[in-house]
């Protein structure tokens, strides 16, 4: 059986670090493995290891599971609780952000100056129909560059100084004339100095390397309102990428998608569901007492006498919430007829009685059971063609 790798030992940090120690001991490490600055056969492996060390010893339920259990997701293989999330913007992933960190991430074209503000980032938050409908707090994890914690975004070390590049004069570029048989040609690049900022640091933090933020595991609890539709965006500012030597932070914008539940089909505010009703309850009427979609809510349901397979019964004020409003859409009852296989023959015998005085076709035998209304469609089915009907599709 393959040995369990030491997290403590991968990242070089003894097991009662704190958080900021075991963030440095991964920074300096993932420095010096990243494939972007090291060309070793393994070493994108061993940067993948340092990456998932970081993972589990930043992450305070995970860390705790891994001591107790030496298992971050715990005796029985759950995880930390975290809700279920992608990269909407691509080029998220803790390698890309590495990326950015040895680039600097200010370069800019032209004769513009570097760009220092941060990015904005976005993710997809999926969350179940139920969730949509009550509202919810997810707590959520995604890499960014995060300021750093050791110069509190400054980019310079204890006493150090930022100071305005003498070579460009804090514009960032820089003009080099050339003579030609055309004459002479001017053109602007990058000062090499300050690399685009306009400052310099006489003295920068070792962590960072003078840019004031670091690659990070960042987690953030998201306030999802009730009634959220998929495709709608929430926006958390100053948590997308932190900007250089404590410029503004980019905003992460998180994009709901609200997954299919089982029982309930979505439109727009109205919910519909599919409900079994016997055929004598449907010639004869009854209530039927139907789960909504908010915990431990029952709704009534009047099934009229006489009532069709497929009708729609209408209950206003049962479906989804609209957001920012106490109003609610409807729940609509898709009612799904099904014959009794049960009947004793004097049962049979009553109802064969009654056709025969209404004039109906009934047979002497007892006949198939698929009778009447035909096979019986499968109910997800039946719920979007009868969604479908009811908003002329």
């Amino acid at each position: 059986m393959e040995a369990k790798i030491d997290y403590y030992e991968v990242l070089g940090v003894d097991h009662d670090a704190d958080a900021r120690a075991i963030k440095r001991a991964y920074i300096k490490k993932a420095r010096t493995l990243h494939p972007d600055v090291n060309d070793a056969p393994d070493a994108e492996e061993r940067f993948k290891e340092v990456n998932e060390a970081y993972s589990v010893l930043s992450d305070e339920q995970k860390r705790a599971n891994y001591d107790r259990y030496g298992d971050p997701d715990g005796p029985a293989g759950f995880g930390g609780g975290y809700a279920d999330v992608s990269d909407i913007f691509g080029g998220f992933g803790m390698d890309d952000i590495f990326s950015s960190f040895f680039g600097g991430g200010a370069s800019a074209g032209g004769g513009r100056a570097a760009r220092t503000a941060g990015r904005d980032m976005g993710i997809t938050l999926r969350v179940s129909l139920a969730d949509a409908a009550r509202g919810v707090t997810k707590t959520i994890t995604y890499d960014r560059l995060a300021p750093c914690d050791d110069c509190n975004g400054t980019g310079a070390a204890e006493g150090g100084k930022v100071t305005t590049c003498s070579r460009c004069h804090g514009t960032g570029r820089v003009v080099t004339v050339q003579r030609t048989i055309l004459g002479q040609i001017q053109t602007q690049s990058e000062c090499p100095e300050c690399h685009g900022t306009g400052k310099v640091i006489d003295h920068p933090c070792e962590t960072c390397g003078g840019q004031g933020r670091t690659p990070n595991h960042e987690t953030v609890k998201i306030d999802v309102p009730a009634g959220v539709h998929s495709g709608q965006t929430l926006k958390v500012e100053g948590y997308g990428e932190a900007g250089i030597r404590g410029d503004r932070s980019g905003d992460l914008v998180v994009r709901i998608e609200v997954r299919e539940d089982e029982r309930f089909e979505r439109q727009g505010d109205d919910l519909f569901c599919v409900e079994d009703v016997s055929a004598l309850e449907a010639m004869c009427g009854c209530t039927l007492e139907v789960e909504g979609i908010l915990e431990g809510e029952t709704v009534e349901v009047k099934v009229p006498a006489g009532c069709q397979h497929a009708q729609h019964i209408e209950v206003e004020g049962h479906g989804m919430p609209r957001q920012g409003s106490s109003a609610r859409g409807s729940l609509v009852v898709v009612v799904n007829i099904v014959v009794p296989q049960d009947l004793s023959k004097a049962d049979l015998d009553s109802l064969r009685a009654i056709a025969t005085s209404r004039g109906e076709r009934v047979s002497d035998k007892t006949a198939s059971h698929e009778g009447f209304f035909g096979k019986r469609p499968g109910r997800a089915a039946s719920a979007k063609k009868a969604s479908g009907e009811r908003h002329g599709k």
